[in-house]
């Protein structure tokens, strides 16, 4: 290996190191708020003149509902008592409401205590006429204005921008992505192993949408997490110049892995109890999004890399496998402790 070469693989993985550490102080909070990126969700069907059904399911987190309350208008009255529904990962209450002659258009619904916390909201209107209309609510402005139809083009919007979040908040995902850009050297090889795992989670994506196949959170968690802490050891021998399956085909490891992990992104997009006519864009525009933060966040590594090159920074040798054993820590932790939670739930 030339000297050239040598520098810039110093270089590389030195960024890798840096993202790495940046990676593992967000993997420090607690499984409690991590699970809070997970959405609420509301849905107003109109189910006669000026009536409505309201669906609002808020995410459980550490065993408490998520702490936001839905304020309708006040010239909304009460139908139907609300019904509640617990479940494991979510409290889900229904009700009918009358909004009067006028409906909902243009009435503001807020989400008092939204703004305290790090979850959005999907809200979706079915009107009686079949116009419907999709918006994903920040915490930044908790409140959503009900519109009267929306066109296909704003919905998948919607949903692309979830899967961005989704991908950019999820750090195992991210750490697994890294552990792959870590490991692979050759930049052609590294278009391939990233476009198997793509295609592997883009798999089990859709199969986990439609209702085709479906793995329960905890082990799933705990898997994924296992995938990263494999990583690891397999970093470590490459850089000592050792070989294995995944080493020389590494694009093989990301495609199982990636179906996995699919899976996982799933969960982010079934959890909003989406209708069933929606289902193919919401997941086509959601995967766009999740590869869209994918090639962003590896491209932003990349981009590093460039410019320690151009910059002729130099880094101690001493931080060379820092990167490798932050990968297989972190990912020994998670999996330690999806275990745990694991065998808690169990018992």
């Amino acid at each position: 290996m030339s000297v050239r070469s040598v520098h810039w693989q110093r270089l590389r993985i030195a960024v890798v190191g840096l993202v790495t550490a940046l990676m593992a102080l967000m993997a420090l909070i607690p499984t409690g708020c991590a699970h809070e990126i997970r959405p609420a969700y509301l849905q107003i069907d109109e189910i006669g003149p000026g009536r409505y059904q309201i669906l609002w399911r808020a995410p459980v987190l550490s065993g408490m509902p998520l702490p936001v309350v839905l304020q309708l208008p006040d010239e909304i009255r009460d139908v139907t008592e609300a019904a509640t529904q617990e479940l494991s990962d979510s409290l889900i209450e229904r009700q009918v409401v009358d909004a009067g002659a006028q409906g909902m258009a243009g009435k503001r619904i807020e989400f008092v205590g939204l703004q305290a916390t790090i979850t959005d909201v999907l809200v979706r209107v079915q009107m009686l006429d079949g116009t419907h209309a999709t918006t994903l609510v920040r915490p930044s402005e908790p409140w959503v204005d009900i519109a009267t139809s929306q066109g296909p083009l704003t919905v998948a919007a919607t949903y692309v921008s979830h899967g961005i979040e989704h991908i950019l908040l999820g750090v195992d995902h991210l750490l697994f992505v890294l552990g792959l850009v870590l490991l692979v050297s050759n930049r052609w090889m590294l278009v391939k192993t990233i476009t198997a795992f793509t295609v592997a989670h883009s798999i089990t994506l859709a199969l986990a949408t439609f209702g085709y196949a479906s793995i329960p959170v905890p082990p799933l968690n705990a898997a994924i997490a296992l995938s990263i802490l494999f990583l690891g050891p397999e970093i470590i021998r490459a850089r000592r110049g050792g070989t294995s399956l995944t080493i020389r085909q590494p694009w093989i490891v990301a495609f199982a892995f990636g179906l996995l992990h699919g899976f996982g992104f799933a969960s982010g997009l079934t959890q909003m109890g989406l209708p069933q006519h929606e289902i193919p864009l919401a997941l086509l525009s959601f995967n766009i999004g999740v590869e869209l933060g994918q090639l962003g966040f590896v491209a932003l590594v990349l981009l590093l890399q460039r410019s320690f090159k151009v910059l002729q920074i130099r880094w101690p040798r001493a931080i060379e496998l820092f990167p490798a054993f932050a990968v297989g820590a972190l990912g020994a932790f998670w999996t330690i402790d999806r275990l745990i939670v694991m065998v808690g739930g169990v018992t």
